[in-house]
């Protein structure tokens, strides 16, 4: 045996016809990240990196640098995403008892332009071959390899309130999480008063409910859902925590860093039976909102004013887009930025997560009342909803989404369902209750319960 990492990443030959990256998805431990049928899945567990606490990112860095520092890698395709690959998830909070992780796998496979392969990672000292690669594919997708809902546990510890009443469900059980809806509404309202008064200018309340299923959850077909009905979003799949975020949080090819930014949001069924298009209404009610629109210039400016000490060059939408998906309409703006030498380096992925992390657009601002306050009304741990979520390679390039849109799995028949809603001046409490569920429908369709 050898401490000394070692990969292996060949060319693999992927029919076209068949559905891209979410074909991959057949087991409900995999690992996942994917966008419009391209991304990464992995597979297996070589080793891990776990932290707690407020400098969780900088010690997850300092792990995996000294992981590829002296790694044997050998890549015959040489794209971002190729070679030694971690997948991670993070808590929201420095405070949190939620575990933050970065997961080595032992297989992954990539599919990008049109490109596939597979990756091969390992401890060993036995030779790393072509041929072993693609038996170790054909392993890890072999039916009947997987085991189901045990796998896919791997959430935070968190129990049922007790006494909680029972929604609308159908193939499962929905029950209300952390607080009820008049006590969330109360929270928002609470929220509000601290904002016409002066303490902050933007606030981020998220809930929870929960979602037993009887006949047990099935996190690979969760994914595939996900990644079908939302191809505008990045569908994650890290140790139980399952979603498709619409928000990128940073991304990072070689020098170049990129991110979008929500916020604002509109519920696309509040377009039933108006005059006009969809679109028109999303542009009349949603652009045409100066509650909105301050809304997303909080985040925007949040946002640029943590990434410019790492740029060189910076841009951004001069006003923002509508992003149309399945459940609402959202106020966007795409940003990228030049990267700039730092004491002779670029900064890594995780080094911008530290400084990004949390955005006006899932936290609040100024941040550390925001977060204060967070604390005091949610009654509640987010543990990694709204944190960084994604994956980094040995080159330095990744993609890291923030958590929403998305749940654990707490156990074989349980899942966590998180979502949140920006609150500022004009924030209403129950227009701010139906956003949630707005928010709450793309987790809530994938597991096959209607509201």
């Amino acid at each position: 045996m050898t401490s000394t990492l070692r990969t292996l990443t060949v060319p693999l030959d992927v029919d076209s016809s068949s559905g891209g990256l979410p074909s991959f998805l057949v087991r409900d431990d995999v690992l996942c990240w994917s966008r419009r049928e391209a991304g990464l899945v992995g597979y297996g567990e070589l080793t891990r990196f776990s932290a707690t606490g407020p400098e969780r990112f900088l010690e997850a860095d300092i792990w995996w640098r000294h992981l590829i520092l002296e790694a044997d890698i050998t890549d015959h395709v040489e794209l971002p995403g190729t070679g030694p690959v971690a997948f991670g998830s993070f808590a929201f909070s420095k405070t949190s008892p939620h575990i933050s992780r970065l997961i080595l796998p032992e297989l992954v496979i990539g599919i990008r332009d049109g490109r596939a392969w597979a990756t091969r990672l390992t401890f060993d000292d036995g030779d790393l071959t072509e041929e072993g690669v693609l038996a170790a594919v054909g392993h890890w997708l072999k039916p009947g390899e997987a085991d189901g809902g045990e796998q896919a546990a791997g959430g935070p510890d968190v129990g049922m309130s007790p006494g909680v009443a029972a929604l609308d469900g159908s193939a499962g059980h929905l029950s209300s999480g952390s607080l009820s809806e008049a006590a969330w509404m109360e929270a928002v309202a609470n929220g509000v008063e601290e904002i016409r008064a002066g303490k902050l200018e933007k606030l981020v309340l998220a809930r929870d409910v929960v979602a037993t299923l009887p006949e047990g959850v099935n996190a690979a077909e969760v994914l595939r859902q996900l990644a079908a009905r939302y191809r505008e979003c990045w569908t994650y799949g890290v140790d139980g925590l399952v979603g498709a975020t619409p928000e990128m949080l940073i991304q990072v090819e070689g020098r170049t860093a990129q991110a979008r930014v929500l916020a604002g949001t509109l519920d696309r069924r509040d377009a039933e039976g108006v005059d006009g298009s969809p679109m028109e209404y999303a542009e009349r009610v949603l652009a045409g909102s100066e509650k909105q629109r301050h809304e997303h210039e909080i985040a925007i400016d949040s946002l640029t004013r943590q990434l410019a000490p790492f740029s060189e060059a910076m841009n951004s939408h001069s006003e923002p887009f509508i992003l149309e998906l399945p459940n609402v309409w959202h106020l966007a703006s795409d940003v990228k930025a030049e990267l700039a030498d730092i004491e002779g380096h670029v900064p890594t992925c995780l080094a911008l997560i530290n400084a990004l992390h949390p955005t006006a657009a899932v936290c609040g601002t100024p941040t550390l009342v925001a977060g204060a306050l967070i604390r005091k009304l949610e009654h509640l741990d987010r543990g990694p909803y709204a944190g960084p979520v994604g994956w980094l390679d040995a080159a330095g390039n990744g993609e890291w989404g923030i958590a929403l849109r998305g749940a654990v799995i707490e156990d074989a028949n349980t899942v966590r369902l998180y979502a949140g809603c920006g609150i500022v001046e004009g924030s209403q409490p129950e227009a701010e209750l139906a956003e949630t569920w707005a928010k709450f429908r793309p987790m809530l369709e994938a597991l096959g319960i209607r509201r």
